[in-house]
């Protein structure tokens, strides 16, 4: 990736309006969400080669250093929802919404349905964490499926075979199961490849229960709750909250398909569940 886009990753999404104009559609069925066909989505293979080669055991833990001691700036939760209006994700094969749309669409959803208002306003609040392309990180390192480095990668993994390309391929502790971890350790102690999911987890995590803690920090870890991988790292306790991280999945996934939300007339909802949860600004 070129200092132009890593420094501005937004300005990369005026050249991607035909390619995601193509990929969405409304009312699709559910056999068609995450196709990642490399000839079908070339840009969105694009995006997960850059992923698979730079996400670093290194990387990873200068971006923890730099990020979550949260001091960044203060923003309000609808400050940093009003930002993510001007992003579409280039990892996801499935949509073209506005990501405030797209958050809405999975919070009516999990509201249709008569979940907990804490639930609900996780799935507002669950892809918040792309405000780290605010602060001028490139794609590859704010979206995507998540994945632990430091140990074996799972063939479940989106296009595992872009990994030859990585740095730590060539460390022998890093290619074993366990790595530098233990068995059972426990995934607070695994270190997941960067991205928003670990952001906003950090930046959220004193205000919600633990259940929405799994849901923020684990969704979009696909290889371990789409396909079991990962789970000589987890603990019984990862074991008993991924029931919270599966239940969030679908509406995450599925909801893009749904229309488009009607947002004066449900804004006042959410300002009000906002208000019941977080105080007026909270730190990044």
């Amino acid at each position: 990736m070129n200092r132009t886009t890593a420094e501005n990753p937004l300005k990369k999404l005026d050249d991607w309006d035909d390619f995601v104009a193509s990929r969405y559609k409304e009312n699709k069925d559910r056999e068609e969400f995450r196709n990642y066909d490399p000839d079908v989505n070339p840009g969105v293979a694009e995006f997960y080669r850059l992923n698979h080669a730079l996400q670093t055991v290194d990387f990873v833990q200068d971006k923890e250093r730099e990020y979550l001691p949260l001091q960044k700036e203060q923003k309000t939760i609808w400050e940093a929802a009003e930002f993510l209006n001007t992003l579409v994700d280039d990892s996801d094969p499935d949509t073209d919404l506005t990501q405030i749309e797209h958050l809405l669409q999975t919070s009516e959803a999990i509201r249709m349905d008569g979940h907990p208002r804490w639930f609900v306003l996780t799935g507002f609040i669950h892809d918040l964490g792309k405000v780290l392309c605010l602060y001028g990180e490139p794609q590859w390192a704010v979206v995507g499926d998540t994945f632990p480095v430091g140990c074996a990668y799972s063939d479940s993994i989106v296009f595992p075979e872009y990994f030859r390309a990585n740095p730590d391929s060539q460390n022998p502790l890093y290619q074993e199961l366990y790595g530098i971890y233990e068995p059972h350790c426990g995934l607070e102690n695994v270190h997941m490849s960067w991205g928003h999911d670990e952001y906003i987890y950090q930046a959220t995590r004193n205000y919600l229960p633990e259940p929405a803690h799994y849901m923020l920090r684990y969704h979009s870890f696909y290889s371990a709750h789409r396909h079991g991988a990962y789970r000589h790292l987890m603990s019984p306790h990862d074991e008993e909250m991924f029931q919270w991280v599966r239940k969030f999945n679908p509406y995450d996934l599925y909801s893009k398909g749904a229309a488009k939300p009607d947002l004066p007339e449900i804004l006042p909802y959410y300002q009000d569940l906002i208000a019941e949860y977080f105080p007026g600004k909270i730190q990044w």
